[in-house]
C-alpha cells in the first residue's frame, strides 16, 4: 500500500469515528435537518449520480411524471439516502431504552402460523431506511445475521460493523455467508436482506422484471427459501413526519419445494414494486439498477446499460429466451 493510500485511509477513518461519536449526540430534528441539507448538497454536486437517477426515473416511470417531478423525485431520493446514513451513524442513540419509540414494529402476526423453528427472510429494498429496518430485528425477538458491506479501507469496515451491531444483529463477512445463513435459518434462526442488489451475471444471480425492464439481482433469499424452507417475510421501514420511521410487513411468503430461484425472486420483487411506484422518492435512483439490457430490445433502458455475452447466457438459462 502506497503512503499516500495510507494517509488517506486514516483520514477517512478519523473523519467517520468523529461522526460516529458526534451524531448520537444529536436530536432527532437535527438529525434529519442536517441529512435533508446533506441531501440536497449531494444531489447538486453528484453529477454522475444525478445523471444516474434521471435516467433510471426516466425509463421505470416514464410518462407518468413530468420533467419537474422526476427532479422532485431525485432530490427526495438523495434526502432519503443521507437520513438513512446519519440515522444509521445515530444507531447508538436508538438503541438507549428512551429513544426507541421512533422506531415502531408493525406486528409479525402472520409469522405465527410458520412451522416451528422455520427460518425467516426479513427482505427489503433500498427504500426507505433500510438500516433502521435490519436493525430491528433483534428486538422483535429473532437471532439475527447480515452480510457485511464491503470497504477498501478496513478500518471502515470495523466502524459500519460496529454501528451495524448496536442492537445485537450479527454481522458476517461475505466469505462463506451463504453457508452461514443456510444454517442459521435451518435452525429457526433469521437473516436480514437486501433483494435489489444488481450483481454480475457470472455471479450466483438471477433476471427479474421491473418496471418492463430486466435486472441481474442476487438470489441469496431465493436460495434460503428453497433450500432451508425460510418464510420470506418484506418489509419496508419508512420515514415519519416526526423524524422517527416505521417498519410495514408485507403478507409473509411461503414457497412450493418445485418453485425456481428465478420465480421466488420475481414474487419478492413483485411485492415491493406497487410501493416504489406509491412512494419514488424513496428508493435508491442514483443507482445502477440496470447495468445490462437484452440484445437487440426495442425497449428503453438507461443511457448506462449495456449488452453482454454472459447476460445472454444466464437469460437463456433463467427465461428460457
Amino acid at each position: 500500500m502506497s503512503l499516500w493510500k495510507r494517509i488517506r485511509y486514516r483520514i477517512e477513518a478519523a473523519s467517520v469515528r468523529l461522526l460516529a461519536w458526534l451524531i448520537p449526540r444529536l436530536s432527532r430534528e437535527r438529525c434529519v435537518r442536517l441529512a435533508n441539507a446533506l441531501g440536497e448538497i449531494a444531489c447538486r454536486l453528484d453529477r454522475r449520480g444525478r445523471a444516474v437517477a434521471l435516467a433510471n426515473v426516466e425509463c421505470a416511470l416514464g410518462d407518468s411524471l413530468s420533467p419537474e417531478q422526476r427532479h422532485d423525485v431525485v432530490r427526495a431520493s438523495y434526502r432519503n439516502f443521507a437520513r438513512t446514513m446519519i440515522d444509521l451513524f445515530w444507531a447508538p442513540a436508538l438503541a438507549l431504552p428512551k429513544n426507541r419509540r421512533w422506531l415502531r414494529i408493525n406486528d409479525l402476526d402472520d409469522c405465527g402460523t410458520c412451522a416451528e423453528n422455520q427460518g425467516i427472510v426479513l427482505l427489503t429494498l433500498h427504500i426507505g431506511n433500510w438500516e433502521w429496518a435490519s436493525l430491528s430485528a433483534p428486538w422483535m425477538g429473532y437471532t439475527c445475521i447480515a452480510v457485511a458491506e464491503e470497504f477498501k479501507n478496513p478500518a471502515l469496515a470495523d466502524i459500519f460493523r460496529t454501528l451495524r451491531q448496536t442492537t445485537g444483529q450479527t454481522i458476517i463477512p461475505q466469505e462463506n455467508s451463504m453457508m452461514k445463513m443456510l444454517r442459521t435459518v435451518k435452525r429457526g434462526g433469521c437473516t436480514a436482506l437486501l433483494s435489489d442488489l444488481t450483481l454480475r451475471p457470472q455471479q450466483t444471480s438471477t433476471i427479474i422484471r421491473a418496471f418492463g425492464m430486466e435486472l441481474c439481482v442476487s438470489v441469496l433469499h431465493a436460495v434460503l427459501a428453497q433450500r432451508a424452507g425460510a418464510l420470506i417475510v418484506p418489509g419496508m421501514c419508512l420515514p415519519d413526519a416526526d423524524g422517527g420511521a416505521t417498519i410495514h410487513f408485507l403478507k409473509p411468503l411461503k414457497f412450493t419445494a418445485d418453485a425456481s430461484l428465478q420465480q421466488i425472486a420475481q414474487t419478492c420483487w413483485d411485492c415491493f414494486e406497487p410501493h416504489v411506484r406509491a412512494q419514488p422518492g424513496l428508493w435508491l435512483w442514483p443507482y445502477k439498477h440496470f447495468r445490462y439490457k437484452p440484445r437487440g430490445t426495442t425497449g428503453e433502458y438507461p443511457f448506462y446499460s449495456n449488452e453482454s455475452g454472459a447476460f445472454e447466457k444466464l437469460r437463456r438459462r433463467e427465461l428460457g429466451t
